[in-house]
């Protein structure tokens, strides 16, 4: 009753106003205006008459003039004078929230064409893209030591639709795209993905087919979820077969209900004449350029030196002249990392890759997931065998064996696991006297192996990258062919856990027995990687030189 009242109150001043306002601006003003009674004008004289006289008229005239544009902002304020009034009479459930408007706009955006992306909204992507910075400050470069500098470019927003960090071609007709992409996106929506090849001569209509999505990395993903996108361009007998050049476009789609959104990504750019089709055809293969290639994780966090410079002549040593070792520095190659690494990157044996700019994308473990697919398809047609292990594992065939004829005796399958030997990083042999311990490598005085019997250990793993689609840290489950996992008898690994990121003397306990428990661990003496110790310090002094003779620990 009470609202009843209110609301007839409002109309009442409201109308009680407006043909009030109405009657005095409206009326005809035409009309002479009424004398004033003979007394009045005995008392004004005849000069201030003819201005006030003057001064209506004036008014009356500017009123006449603007009469409709007075009478529609009237009816305005009686309309939403009359709804404010009427709200409180219509019922609970209906109402109008931000999230009304936002749909309604967002609506409205999605019928305008976008120029250069597929984004519903179209105002977002535009600015994210006019802001990005230049080409030039985004491509890969070669630093002046040889560090090859990454880059890596976020699309959409908050947590990114897409952060591209590369895209390789994969054969004649297929393309395989890493970056990482919003875990929380394709844990609880439905994001999908397709590929455009638009190529360089105008003459050719641009095509696409849609992309393959692979998730690597077992869920672990953190804000961020790595994802290769395999883009197979099946219809066609090959992509850009004039080798006209062109460009790879993903159009990332976030397959959200509510507000479904795409961004246009390029990926990828060949000039013309750039690919080399003899590369990807199997009936004319090519020699590869390495027969051994080495793809590290993402290092990170106060690395020792030494123990960087033990591993990397360890393996140069084992694995040959035709092997080449990629690392990936997110933080852990500090200025005397480096120093270690400069010999080997001199002598073309050692890419290091600067991926410090991943660390703002928070993924699992620095990334690692996403680096090593990365690591991958770039060397995929370069190397006959990949192998992906850590820089505190040293590989390790018996001494009847040599590397070669190992991988040879393993040519039928794509993958194999290598079991895993468990060392102390903490408890050392003193058989050659403490004095001349404390003098000798890591390798040589960590000489004892846990053998505490346990259900399972992790193991690492070697593959023939032209038939893996994408891998992770402890093998692939993407590929094409038989994987192996009874090859600890041709091939191990030696695992000194935590000894590389410890910048002092490794020895805390020193023993001379060949069996002992220490912390309810048994160990057993194990001199399989001591023996070699020798070998690997007259290797590198023949190799490098003494460069690196006061590396410190």
């Amino acid at each position: 009753k009470r609202e009843r009242d209110i609301f007839g109150e409002n109309l009442f001043i409201f109308f009680f106003l407006f043909y009030t306002l109405h009657f005095h601006f409206f009326s005809d003003s035409r009309e002479e205006s009424p004398h004033p009674p003979p007394q009045v004008m005995a008392m004004v004289k005849d000069k201030d008459q003819h201005h006030n006289n003057k001064d209506k008229k004036l008014l009356v005239g500017v009123i006449w003039n603007f009469s409709a544009e007075l009478k529609l902002t009237f009816m305005a304020l009686l309309v939403l004078c009359t709804l404010a009034t009427l709200l409180p009479f219509m019922p609970s459930s209906f109402s109008l929230s931000t999230s009304d408007f936002r749909f309604c706009i967002s609506r409205f955006a999605s019928a305008v064409p976008p120029l250069n992306t597929t984004t519903t909204v179209e105002e977002s992507s535009s600015s994210s893209s006019s802001s990005s910075p230049t080409t030039e400050e985004k491509v890969d470069r070669v630093l002046d030591n040889g560090v090859i500098k990454r880059t890596f470019t976020g699309y959409g927003s908050a947590a990114y639709n897409f952060v591209s960090m590369s895209a390789y071609r994969g054969g004649v007709n297929s393309f395989a795209v890493i970056g990482l992409s919003s875990k929380p996106l394709h844990v609880y929506g439905h994001p999908s993905y397709r590929c455009e090849w638009v190529s360089s001569d105008p003459t050719q209509d641009p095509i696409s087919t849609t992309g393959s999505k692979i998730l690597t990395d077992w869920g672990y993903g953190r804000i961020y979820t790595t994802v290769v996108v395999n883009c197979t361009f099946s219809s066609l007998s090959a992509v850009n077969p004039q080798n006209s050049g062109g460009n790879l476009i993903l159009h990332a789609t976030t397959g959200d209900p509510s507000l479904n959104l795409t961004d246009s990504i390029p990926v990828l750019t060949e000039s013309p004449n750039s690919v080399d089709f003899d590369l990807y055809n199997s009936t004319t293969k090519k020699k590869k350029k390495y027969d051994y290639l080495y793809c590290g994780s993402s290092l990170y966090g106060n690395l020792s030196p030494q123990r960087v410079r033990e591993w990397i002549a360890y393996h140069v040593r084992f694995f040959g002249g035709r092997s080449h070792f990629v690392l990936h520095d997110a933080g852990g190659i500090h200025e005397e990392v480096l120093e270690v690494l400069k010999p080997w990157i001199e002598l073309g044996r050692v890419t290091l890759h600067d991926i410090r700019d991943q660390e703002r994308f928070d993924g699992y473990y620095h990334n690692q997931f996403m680096v090593v697919n990365d690591c991958l398809h770039r060397y995929r047609f370069m190397a006959k065998w990949m192998f992906f292990f850590d820089v505190d594992e040293f590989v390790y065939v018996p001494a009847k064996e040599t590397i070669s004829s190992v991988m040879e005796s393993l040519e039928g399958y794509s993958q194999f696991t290598i079991e895993q030997m468990p060392m102390s990083s903490r408890i050392c042999y003193s058989g050659d006297g403490p004095a001349r311990t404390y003098r000798k490598w890591g390798i040589e005085k960590l000489a004892y192996r846990d053998v505490k019997k346990v259900p399972r250990r992790d193991r690492k793993y070697a593959v023939q990258p032209e038939n893996v689609f994408a891998t992770g840290v402890h093998m692939s489950q993407n590929l094409q062919g038989r994987t192996y996992h009874k090859a600890e008898s041709k091939i191990r690994y030696f695992h000194y856990h935590g000894s590389i990121s410890q910048r002092r003397e490794p020895c805390r306990y020193l023993f001379n027995d060949s069996k002992l428990v220490f912390e309810n661990t048994p160990y057993v003496l194990d001199t399989t990687i001591r023996d070699v110790g020798l070998a690997v310090k007259t290797f590198e002094l023949r190799t490098i030189g003494n460069r690196l003779l006061r590396t410190r620990q």
